[in-house]
């Protein structure tokens, strides 16, 4: 299997402020092109290469996880960068049983960013959020207990570049991601940017990684139980999300629309 199947394609705009004091514009762009030419493990190995002890991973545990966090215990030096979960408090039991394998699995560095308010204290303020049918509503839900969370870690562990494992069809946000693209005054790098599900399959299959368990369920995504369902006639992927209403969560976009809308105390 190629390390980088699909290529890369032109360019992205611009997805955020530039962070201080790391890469210049000339640098970015060097960086673009020597990632373009890189497996996703070497793309990894930079980035630890690069920002040493101020990188870090995140992850969802969700269907097609277990790929970048293997490729990740495969390096020298890959237990020791922070893994970052966001438990949103509402996952399905399944999720949190899959988190539970694969951290046993591939003994990685795991650290589980939570939102401050509860999920009772949350419901009680501004209800059951994502019932309303609502985007503002979601947007509310998924700055609380998503961006905020993550964004809370990134800054206690004082992270310049964290690598996720999104990947181009998957959105038509991502779509216009490049390998490496500033967020939210961070790099966010994508190492897994141009694979097909296809490459996941097979790399899962060579590497005897497991299934996350509702992938037999009909799941090619997964997230908050009230908000994921299995694949079917006229939904798939991440069109399953959210009631269909929404494709992103907040974290791999510039700025959440919900950002600053709550005010103080969440």
């Amino acid at each position: 299997m190629t390390g980088t199947p699909g290529g890369m394609v032109g360019t992205a705009v611009t997805t955020g402020s530039v962070p201080e004091n790391t890469l210049s514009a000339d640098e970015l762009r060097g960086a673009r092109t020597d990632l373009d030419g890189l497996s996703p493990q070497q793309r990894l190995a930079w980035a630890v290469e690069r920002f040493g002890d101020r990188f870090a991973l995140t992850t969802s545990f969700g269907i097609q996880s277990s790929v970048l966090l293997h490729m990740l215990s495969e390096l020298p030096d890959g237990t020791s960068v922070p893994v970052i979960w966001v438990d949103t408090g509402y996952l399905p039991p399944e999720t949190y049983q899959y988190a539970e394998t694969l951290q046993q699995r591939l003994n990685i560095h795991l650290v589980v960013a939570q939102s401050s308010m509860s999920p009772a204290r949350m419901e009680a303020l501004h209800g059951r959020l994502w019932e309303t049918g609502e985007v503002r509503d979601l947007e509310v839900y998924l700055q609380i207990r998503k961006v905020e969370p993550l964004e809370r870690m990134l800054a206690e562990l004082e992270v310049e570049c964290w690598a996720s494992g999104v990947r181009r069809g998957q959105t038509e946000h991502r779509r216009s991601m490049t390998w490496l693209d500033p967020i939210r005054d961070r790099w966010s790098l994508r190492p897994l940017l141009t694979w097909t599900p296809r490459d996941v399959f097979y790399y899962m299959q060579e590497h005897d990684l497991p299934q996350h368990p509702l992938f037999e369920q009909g799941y090619s995504t997964v997230g908050d139980w009230h908000s994921s369902g299995p694949d079917g006639a006229e939904l798939s992927g991440r069109s399953t999300r959210f009631g269909g209403l929404k494709q992103e969560c907040g974290i791999h976009v510039p700025q959440a629309s919900g950002e600053g809308m709550l005010g103080e105390g969440i």
